[in-house]
């Protein structure tokens, strides 16, 4: 979920953090760290959590009949 009140601690979705490479986040507090690093300045920011997408939809137990009025 995106909104959860129980959030894994992470500088990848802190307010605090900026990405900059694939693993790499410039923390405003702490400087350069790993995406999974945290510290106790963590703030959540929900505009940086790209959620999963969803599963593909499983057509082939329907047929034609099913999609004609």
């Amino acid at each position: 979920m995106l909104f959860r009140k129980k959030m894994p601690r992470a500088c990848e979705y802190c307010a605090n953090g900026t990405k900059v490479d694939d693993n790499t986040i410039l923390c405003i507090k702490r400087g350069v760290v790993q995406e999974t690093d945290n510290c106790r300045k963590f703030k959540y920011d929900p505009c940086k959590r790209i959620p999963c997408k969803p599963k593909a939809l499983d057509f082939s137990k329907y047929d034609d009949h099913d999609f004609s009025l």
